[in-house]
This record gives C-alpha cells, structure tokens and sequence, in this order.
C-alpha cells in the first residue's frame, strides 16, 4: 500500500521556492527562511504569485511531486507535470472505454452511486447525532428522494437521465445543507451553492476545499496511470480534469461537506475570517485560509476501514485507492469498479 506523505501549502505571499539540494529552500524577500527536504512531499501547493524556480520544477517532475499555482482564492492555474506514468495499454483502455457508451455509463453511474450513497450518508448521521435539535422532517425527506435515486440509477443506461438524477439529488441536497449548520446561522447562512466566485462564507469554504481535493485526484489517477482529463461522466474540455472530478464526485460529502459542517459548527472559523469584495465574491482572509489547510492535513491522516479492500488507511488515501481500483476495472481484473460507500 502507498504511504501518506506530507503536502506543503505555500501561503505567504512572498515566498519563493528554490531548490538547495535535495531539499525546498522557501525564500522570503529573497531572504533563505525555510528547508524542506524533498523525500517526505508527494504534493506542494502554492497559493503565491512569486513562483518557483524552473529547477526545482525539473526535480518535482523527476520524483512526482505534484507542484499546483492556485489563486490566493483557491482558483486552480497551474500544474507541472513530468513524464506519463503507467502501461501506455492501460490509458488505450481507458480512451477506448470513453468511446463505448455502455462502458462508459457503466462507470459514470458507480460514480453518481458513491457520491447520493454518501450525501444520504451525511443527513443520516445528522439525524442520528443531532436529531434532537434538527427539523426533522425536511432531511428526512431528502434521504428519501436521495434513496429513490439511487434504486432509479442502477437501471439507468442513459447519460442524460443519469445526469437529471445527479441533479435532483444534489439539488434535494444542498437544499437541507443550510439545516445542518448549527452554529452560527447567521454568518454562514447557505441558500444554494454557487461559485466562481462563492458568494458567502459557507460556499467559500465548500470550493476552497473541493479544489485542494480535485487536485489529490489528479495525483492519484497520474499516480496509477490513468489520464486524470479524460472522463466518463463530466463532459470533455480542454484543460478540464474530467476524471479527477469524476473521481472526486463519491468523496465530496465525507472529505469536503462534512469536514466543511465541522468548521462551521466547532466555530474553527469566524464571520470576521472572510473578506467580501465590491463584486460581492466572499473569500478567506490568510490566516483563516491557513487554518483550513492545517485542518485538512489533519483530517487526511485519520484512519478509516476501507470499505471494499477492508484495509485500514489515512482518509487521504481514499483518492489513490479509489483510482487504483478504477485502473483494475479498465484492465478487466475487476467485474465493476466498487465507488467509496461510506460506512
């Protein structure tokens, strides 16, 4: 099994990164501040505009350290990658499978099964931990139609239709996703999701994070072989990563909504963390930014049992794991590709 290693976020503006060796030299005002050595990272993330230099790109590429440029925001712009991995058999499978309809179905239905499977999941243990203090029947009512779903899809053989199901779940979904915020109500009030950019201070949080998991997904599908662009169930554009957001779609409510809840309702973010623009775009002050990225780091070295190899892993993982197991589907070692259904 992989080991977990570390990602570094890079959150000062003023940082630049250089290579001293075999480790990161972190500079400031091109002043040495910091050294990181190299062996531990599989991932480092920069939310700076000063950059890094073009040798120590070359050495993330060589050891497959996964180098990402992202708006302080958390807007994706840029990735270094170095040579392909895997069986060059395994990525004809893959594109060969995109163009065959049932195939392709096939696997973007196991994906739409994981993510209702573990949005229900999320209302669920709501009622169950805080049933006393919740409205109960608006979620009771969602987990219904959410059930629905589910039965509606393991027939469906049509992209459209699996795509009108994804939407009437996500919009039951997000419709009681306002319910489950406890504390602060005021502050973090959630009427719908939207996006670039996030117009309050739950959505902020929800796309920060969505972005910090897209982009474990790309690592993991390169990490296995797989073309993260090329998708089944998110449609195809250029410099969209497709699979990764296929991939990322059955762990968005147990690694980024519920983690998000949490913030919320441990009150480990503030009103006063986020900063509103004349566009009205909401987004994270640094200090707030840096405590969701420590809480996230935490959050991926908790172990869970996997709930189809049986394992015990780091949750941060659960990417590479479910990628591995889609890249046994493709090569036909597996019956059906197994989505994460948490338990």
């Amino acid at each position: 099994m992989r080991r977990l290693l570390n990602t570094l976020y890079i959150t000062t503006p003023e940082a630049y990164l250089a290579l001293e060796g075999e480790d990161i030299q972190i500079q400031i005002k091109d002043k040495p501040n910091l050294r990181i050595p190299l062996l531990n990272l599989e991932n480092i993330v920069c939310f700076t505009y000063q950059g890094a230099s073009p040798v120590l790109m070359g050495a993330c590429a060589d050891r497959g350290i996964g180098l990402s440029f992202l708006r302080p925001s958390g807007q994706f712009l840029a990735r270094i990658q170095g040579n392909i991995k895997g069986n060059v058999l395994l990525r004809t499978r893959q594109y060969a499978i995109a163009d065959e309809t049932p195939q392709s179905i096939k696997i973007a239905r196991c994906f739409l099964i994981g993510k209702i499977y573990n949005q229900r999941k999320v209302i669920l243990r709501a009622l169950r931990d805080h049933g006393i203090i919740l409205e109960k029947e608006p979620l009771i009512n969602s987990a219904d139609l959410l059930k629905n779903c589910l039965k509606e899809l393991e027939n469906c053989q049509d992209i459209g239709q699996l795509m009108a199901f994804e939407g009437l779940a996500a919009k039951s979904y997000f419709d009681i996703f306002d319910d489950l915020i406890l504390q602060q109500k005021e502050d973090f009030h959630f009427s719908g999701r939207n996006r670039r950019p996030p117009l309050d201070r739950t959505n902020a949080l929800l796309s920060f994070i969505y972005t910090l998991l897209v982009q474990d997904c790309i690592g993991a599908l390169e990490t296995v072989g797989l073309d993260p662009y090329l998708g089944f169930l998110h449609q195809l554009r250029p410099g969209r990563p497709s699979l990764a957001l296929d991939l990322m779609e059955e762990l968005r409510p147990l690694l980024a909504d519920r983690l998000v809840l949490s913030f919320i309702n441990m009150k480990q973010v503030k009103a006063s963390g986020f900063l509103v623009k004349e566009s009205g775009a909401v987004l994270m002050d640094d200090e707030t930014r840096k405590n969701v990225l420590t809480t996230w780091q935490k959050r991926k070295q908790e172990l869970i049992m996997h709930p189809f190899t049986g394992e015990k892993i780091p949750l941060g993982l659960a990417p590479y794991v479910q990628a591995l197991l889609l890249s046994r589907f493709i090569r036909e070692d597996l019956d059906a590709y197994p989505p994460f259904l948490w338990r």
